[in-house]
């Protein structure tokens, strides 16, 4: 092989190489779509959803954030019935954990059935929303995966997690992403909470922590 050929073929092999890096490392928390994020909203895109009146919307702003889903859906079930929240909840939801949550919490997904919950629950641990994606993807249609992928995420370890991860958290600016990456490693969530506490509230610490693995 010549030297210019040789050349060429490294050249495509390093391509092919940061191709694949960036196939499998991908930001964790699914693709949003334009999913309304209840914790981080505000009223006057809360008025926009589907049977949301000022006093509900006040009152999501009021009461987050929302440790999890199945949180917001006991508020909301006082004053909707099942079909009025599936229809909400195709414009408006909490991400679930993928490693931990509960059956109960999974079939809030708009037209989760119980085989799909048997499905999610089977291939815990998650490690990545790749592996979220190719394990579903064997029950049904690309377009199907796209949808359920808008209500999950993959936990994220903060201390290693590229730039493009964390910036899939909704909500994260580049300003905290900056203070994150200053401030790691963090030893443990108690650290964690000690250092960022300096650059944000109390209920967006939590907001936050709800996505973060040490």
């Amino acid at each position: 092989m010549s030297r210019v050929r040789r050349s060429a073929s490294l050249g495509l092999l390093a391509v092919g190489t940061i191709l694949a890096l960036a196939v499998t490392l991908p930001a964790q928390v699914g693709r949003r779509q334009g999913m309304i994020e209840p914790n981080i909203a505000d009223e006057k895109d809360l008025l926009k959803l589907p049977h949301l009146n000022s006093a509900l919307a006040k009152g999501i702003v009021e009461r987050r954030p929302f440790a999890n889903m199945m949180d917001l859906h006991k508020f909301l079930i006082q004053s909707f019935d099942n079909k009025q929240l599936s229809e909400l909840y195709t414009k408006m939801f909490l991400p679930i954990n993928l490693n931990m949550a509960t059956r109960e919490e999974i079939m809030l997904i708009p037209g989760m059935g119980n085989r799909m919950v048997r499905e999610f629950l089977e291939y815990r641990p998650y490690t990545a929303i790749t592996q979220f994606r190719k394990e579903i993807g064997k029950y049904v249609d690309d377009a199907e995966v796209a949808r359920l992928e808008k209500y999950v995420f993959v936990p994220i370890n903060l201390n290693s997690a590229t730039d493009e991860t964390l910036l899939s958290i909704p909500g994260l600016t580049p300003e905290l992403l900056r203070a994150l990456k200053d401030h790691r490693p963090f030893k443990n969530p108690q650290e964690f909470r000690s250092e960022i506490a300096k650059y944000m509230s109390a209920n967006e610490l939590g907001r936050l922590e709800r996505y973060l693995t040490f």
